[in-house]
This record gives C-alpha cells, sequence and structure tokens, in this order.
C-alpha cells in the first residue's frame, strides 16, 4: 500500500486527484498534436527534396532511352523548375486569399499526379508535362508549409518546428537516393520478361518510371494527412473569423500562453504589395530575399552535384555514383538536426553567423585543397564534410525559418512567396553558372568565389539580421511597425499598441 500512496497527489481528495490526472492527460494529448500537425505538413517537405533529387538517377536512363538531345536534356530538368517559379507566384495570393490549408491539398494533388503520369506516359511530351505539373506542386509546398507551420506553432518552439520542415526535405532527397540505388539494384536482380505486367515494367523493364512512381507513396500521404490538421489559426483570426481561430487554438494546444499569443487583426488593416516594399517593412523585405540568395550562392548546390566525382578524387572506393550520393544526402540529413535541437536555444543570429562563417573557411579550405592538388587527399572530404554541416544547421534551414517570421501578418504568404521565388531564381543561376565558373576560372577559384559569398552572408546578418527566438509573431510585427529592430537587436522605442503589451515584461 505504501508503494500505492506514493502516486498519490497529496493534500487532494480521490475526485480531486482523478480531475488532475485528467486534466494533465488532455494537456498532453494537445501538445502532441501541433507536433503531429507539423510532422504531416513537413510531408511535404519531404516531397520537396524526393521530387528534385530522384532526376539524378533517372537522367541517365531517360537520356539512353530517348536519345535525348542536349536541348531536350535541359528542358526535361528544366520543366520541374519552371514550375517551381509558377507554383511559388500563385502560392503567395492564394494562401492569402484563400488560407493555408487549401493550397497544400492542392500540391499534395498535384505531386499525386506528377508521380503517376510520368510512371505511366509513353511519349517524352507527357513526361515532361508531369513534371512540370510536380514542380508546381514543389513551388506550393517550398511556401507554404513554413508559412503554415509558424503560424501554428508556439513562439517558444517555432524555429524547431518550422527545421523539421528542412529535415524532412533532406530526408526526403536521401530517401531519393537510396530508392534510386535500391530499384538500379533491383532491376539488375530482376530483368523483365516479355509479358510482364505494368508495375513489373516501371521498376524493372524501365527502372527510372519506378524510381518516379514512388513519390506516389508519400504523396498519398500527404494528402490524407491533410484532411485531418487544421486551417492556421492566425489566418482565421486575419479574415475576422475570430471564434474559429480561437477553436482551432484551444484544440491543438492547452497552453495558455500560445493562446493568448495570437492576437486578433482587424480587417481594416490591410497591407498591400505596394506597403512591403515601403520604407516601414523595407528591411524585413531585404531581409527575406537575401537570406535565400545567400543560401544558393553558399554552393551547395555544386557540392551536391559535383559530390560523386569529389569522393572519387577523394580516393574513396565506391560501387557507384549513387551510393556517393546517398553518402552527401545522409551527411546534410544528420546536421540538419544541430538546427533542430539548438534554433530555440541558441537563437537564430548565433546559429546563422556561426554557420556562414564555418562555411567560408570550409569552402576556401576546399578550394585550397584543389589548388595545391591535393584532391586525393582525405583532407578533402573532410572539407566538404564541414560546409555540408555548417550549411545544414544554419544556412539551409534558417532561411525559411526567418522568413517565416519576419513579415506581417496581412501579407505574410505574399511576402513569403517573393522570399521563395528568389531562392529559385538564384538557383536558376547557380545551375547556369557553375559549369561556366568550373571551366574559365578552374575549380579552386569557383569554390573561392562560393566562400566569399558566404563571408558577405555573415557580414549581412551580423548587420541586419534581428534575434526573433521566443517572441511571438505579433510582438515581431509590432517591433517591425516601430523599427523597434537595429544591427539585429531591439532598442528603445514607443510603446506597442494595446493589443500587444502582453509580450512586454
Amino acid at each position: 500500500m505504501a508503494s500505492l500512496n506514493a502516486f498519490r497527489l497529496p493534500g487532494k481528495s480521490k475526485k480531486e486527484r482523478k480531475l488532475s490526472i485528467n486534466k494533465r492527460m488532455q494537456t498532453q494529448k494537445k501538445r502532441t498534436s501541433i507536433l503531429t500537425i507539423t510532422l504531416v505538413a513537413s510531408l511535404g517537405g519531404f516531397l520537396f527534396g524526393f521530387d528534385m533529387a530522384v532526376i539524378s538517377g533517372v537522367l541517365p536512363f531517360l537520356q539512353k532511352q530517348f536519345s535525348l538531345s542536349a536541348f531536350e536534356e535541359g528542358w526535361f530538368v528544366s520543366s520541374a523548375l519552371i514550375g517551381c517559379i509558377i507554383g511559388v507566384a500563385f502560392s503567395g495570393e492564394a494562401s492569402d486569399r484563400l488560407g493555408r490549408k487549401k493550397p497544400l491539398l492542392l500540391s499534395a494533388i498535384f505531386f499525386c499526379l506528377s508521380a503517376a503520369g510520368c510512371a505511366f506516359m509513353p511519349s517524352l511530351f507527357w513526361i515532361v508535362v508531369f513534371r512540370f505539373i510536380g514542380g508546381v506542386g514543389i513551388g506550393l509546398a517550398s511556401n507554404v508549409v513554413p508559412l503554415y507551420i509558424s503560424e501554428i506553432a508556439p513562439a517558444k518552439s517555432r524555429g524547431r518546428l518550422i527545421t523539421y520542415y528542412q529535415f524532412a526535405l533532406t530526408l526526403g532527397i536521401l530517401a531519393a537516393y537510396l530508392s534510386n540505388a535500391g530499384l538500379v539494384s533491383y532491376a539488375t536482380a530482376h530483368p523483365a520478361s516479355g509479358d510482364a505486367g505494368p508495375f513489373n515494367f516501371i521498376f524493372s523493364q524501365e527502372v527510372w518510371r519506378g524510381m518516379l512512381f514512388l513519390g506516389v507513396v508519400p504523396a498519398i500521404l500527404f494528402l490524407m494527412g491533410l484532411y485531418l490538421v487544421p486551417e492556421s489559426p492566425r489566418w482565421l483570426m486575419q479574415r475576422g473569423r475570430i471564434e474559429e481561430g480561437r477553436a482551432v487554438l484551444a484544440r491543438i494546444s492547452a497552453d495558455k500562453e500560445f493562446q493568448q499569443e495570437v492576437i486578433p487583426v482587424k480587417e481594416s488593416e490591410n497591407i498591400s504589395y505596394k506597403e512591403l516594399f515601403s520604407t516601414r517593412w523595407r528591411k524585413a523585405l531585404l531581409i527575406g530575399m537575401l537570406l535565400p540568395l545567400f543560401s544558393q550562392f553558399s554552393g551547395i548546390n555544386a557540392i551536391i552535384y559535383y559530390g560523386p566525382s569529389i569522393l572519387s578524387n577523394a580516393g574513396i572506393s565506391l560501387s557507384n555514383s549513387l551510393l556517393s550520393q546517398v553518402i552527401f544526402g545522409l551527411a546534410n540529413m544528420i546536421f540538419t538536426l544541430i538546427a533542430i535541437w539548438k534554433v530555440d536555444s541558441a537563437g537564430r543570429r548565433p546559429l546563422y553567423l556561426f554557420g556562414t562563417a564555418g562555411a567560408a573557411l570550409s569552402l576556401a579550405f576546399t578550394g585550397a585543397c584543389f589548388a595545391s592538388g591535393a584532391t586525393a587527399s582525405i583532407w578533402l572530404l573532410v572539407c566538404v564534410l564541414a560546409f555540408l554541416a555548417c550549411f545544414a544547421f544554419s544556412i539551409g534551414p534558417l532561411k525559411f525559418v526567418v522568413a517565416a517570421e519576419i513579415f506581417p501578418a496581412k501579407i505574410r504568404g505574399r511576402a513569403m512567396a517573393i522570399s521563395i521565388m528568389v531562392m529559385w531564381i538564384a538557383d536558376t543561376i547557380v545551375g547556369q553558372l557553375t559549369p561556366v565558373l568550373l571551366k574559365n576560372i578552374g575549380t579552386a577559384a569557383t569554390f573561392w568565389t562560393f566562400a566569399a559569398f558566404c563571408v558577405i552572408a555573415f557580414l549581412t546578418v551580423y548587420k541586419l539580421l534581428p534575434e526573433t527566438k521566443g517572441k511571438s509573431l505579433e510582438q515581431i510585427e509590432a517591433e517591425w511597425s516601430g523599427q523597434g529592430f537595429v544591427d539585429g537587436t531591439e532598442v528603445n522605442k514607443e510603446p506597442a499598441p494595446e493589443k500587444v503589451k502582453i509580450f512586454h515584461p
């Protein structure tokens, strides 16, 4: 009996203890629902990473089967990128007018259509069409997923929850590399027979179709999961649907402090595109555009693209290039866990400053390895992995975290669309410039160029980026409105409006 009494709550009756236990269980149930919603939304990031990375295994088979010219090969790859740009351009207005959930549902449908269409369409024309459709889905997800997560997350854990999106993206890249390698191995061991059915056809006879078709599985899970998650409570309140927004808050969290964070925005408080470019929001917009720009000009895509040759030059024996991509994909995913661990405790600024400084140094040493001819040295591999680590815990995920936090509520979707659009445009530029740089200035100078951009990113973050950890979106907006951020720190300013006084101690 003594052991049983040890579990009783002292000073309370049996009925009171039962009510207390039930309350704690209900609280825990509500708290876990935010994580569940985040994981469902992050499937959009998984599909983003999977769809973009799977092409590395598809392209050699497609090129051989259809005898692609250089133009056709480029068109096949860029069709998805064009779809991404269109999807992002559409996502901002759609998410601000229709809500966050509907564009996500549309992106899930596009992912399903793309995977199935690419697997079974016979002609190259229709395969490219469905790649374009998949690109539109990627564009929608790349903007709306971090936006949605930021609006359902409490301030104290918002950075960590948004970083799950980047982690899911890296997991999707790794899954694509693993599935590509696995399907090639399966097709080699199980050659297709003449009377093979449709699935044997796509997994053995034309294995590249199977690589693309596997994207249907997470796409269907994403679509089904979205029917279970609520609309963003902040968006509901911005549209004047206060009671619905409060009901969603009560459903997803029992944290009273979090429920008080979300302040209804009056319908009259509308912000146009013109005001977004005004002096009031200019600094926030500049940060939102520069961080994704620097993320691409850091050289991450050049590292991923030339990863197999880098490992080969480092003297590591690999059975094929797909396995080397798995190594880089695994490193990228593992180091993203550091961001999940530290983004809400260490803060955005320290991680970004440390990450850009480390990336600049590792890229500089990578260039030095090529310049000195030490390409067969283990130090080349160490430098590349060090860069991946620095990118994965700072430059990669934090561009989404910061962009989802710093923009005003009424135009957050459209402002984030501009930010993500810059990322895709920069991605296109880097993809075109990297081969030119390698040919004209050499490998070493190319890596030094990327290192220089990381130095510029460090200085920009040091000068412009405010610390936003632990602050509600409403508080951040109020501080921008009062010009409360200077050189990354909050300064004395006029008292905040009545509706945000609860955020001041």
